[in-house]
């Protein structure tokens, strides 16, 4: 119980804003609020959006143009047609890039980026855009390029009015992030009611969760995403800074391989071991860990219909 309270202590001191002040606009239940007694509560719709807005902004996500080079796109990153993430472009050690967040459930968190940097899409999306390691373009230059797109540019005019502007091209793609939510996940339908959605092994993973006190970060629709918090606090995480982050949601994270912002923990389980050690002081045998990964496994979502699934190495 010591070391729970202590890495519970640790992290709300270093806590930032909560949820409802962030990316998300689906509603208050971003925030860490307890539903029916438990810490995690149900991934809701998306919020109502412009059917010609949305259009536009998937498209845009798949849009080379938005790089200098017209070889880099939203896409490139964070492939929608696996984890949100990974996708054709790994991350660079050398580089300095942290591991790819997927961009699934991302508006449910109250800041993006591992650093907590930005608390809106636009702002991270403009700053994608202007990225010396991505896509070193700016948004008046991606402007001038779509502008010049006849097609496209009519379908900004039907939806926002007037050609393509900076204002629009920034609203149309965080109108189509916004709308990137998994739901129906098998705990969520056992959230819902369905007492059949989870075996006994996987509940009492949830109950391990909840009573070594991984919850008290790891909680609220996001499961994660509403704090910042310090990393190592009885014993190092990882080799390299930020030390300081945001808490990762740990919707889908049974398919986000690899973990932490260095992505040094190959496997969920590696993953599991050093976060009990290094932010809760504890040793995890065998039968902890594999009881906490078949709960973690139960946090798999859709997405339009299909369960998410792992990258390709």
């Amino acid at each position: 119980m010591k070391s729970i309270v202590a890495a519970v202590c640790a992290t709300v001191l270093l806590a930032g804003t909560f949820a409802g002040l962030g990316p998300s606009t689906v509603s208050s239940s971003t925030a860490p609020i307890e539903a029916d007694g438990e810490p995690i509560t149900p991934i809701p719709p998306p919020p109502p959006a412009d059917p010609r807005k949305l259009a536009l902004g998937e498209r845009l996500f798949g849009d080379t143009r938005l790089s200098a080079d017209g070889r880099f796109a939203c896409s490139s990153c964070h492939d929608l047609r696996t984890n949100g993430a990974g996708g054709g472009r790994s991350r660079n050690p050398a580089s300095g890039q942290l591991d790819t967040l997927t961009v699934f459930n991302a508006a449910l968190s109250f800041r993006l980026t591992w650093e907590g940097r930005f608390r809106s899409f636009s702002d991270q999306t403009e700053e994608s855009i202007r990225s010396p390691t991505s896509m070193r373009s700016t948004v008046a230059d991606v402007v001038l390029k779509l502008k010049a797109d006849a097609a496209l540019n009519k379908q900004f005019r039907a939806a926002y009015g007037r050609d393509v502007d900076r204002d629009s091209l920034l609203d149309a793609i965080s109108t189509f992030e916004r709308s990137l939510l998994t739901p129906d996940s098998r705990f969520d339908r056992w959230l819902a009611g369905d007492a059949s959605a989870l075996s006994p092994a996987e509940l009492e993973g949830y109950k391990t969760f909840k009573a070594f006190g991984c919850s008290a970060c790891h909680q609220g629709v996001n499961v994660g995403g509403n704090l910042i918090a310090r990393q190592g606090i009885f014993r190092p995480l990882v080799a390299r800074g930020p030390f300081r982050v945001r808490v990762p949601s740990l919707r889908n994270v049974a398919v986000t391989a690899p973990y932490f912002h260095d992505g040094s923990a190959a496997t969920l389980e590696d993953a599991v071991r050093r976060m009990a050690a290094a932010q809760l002081d504890r040793t995890l045998n065998d039968d902890q860990v594999a009881s906490l990964v078949a709960f973690l496994g139960t946090l798999t979502g859709n997405y339009r219909g299909k369960p998410l699934t792992g990258a390709a190495p």
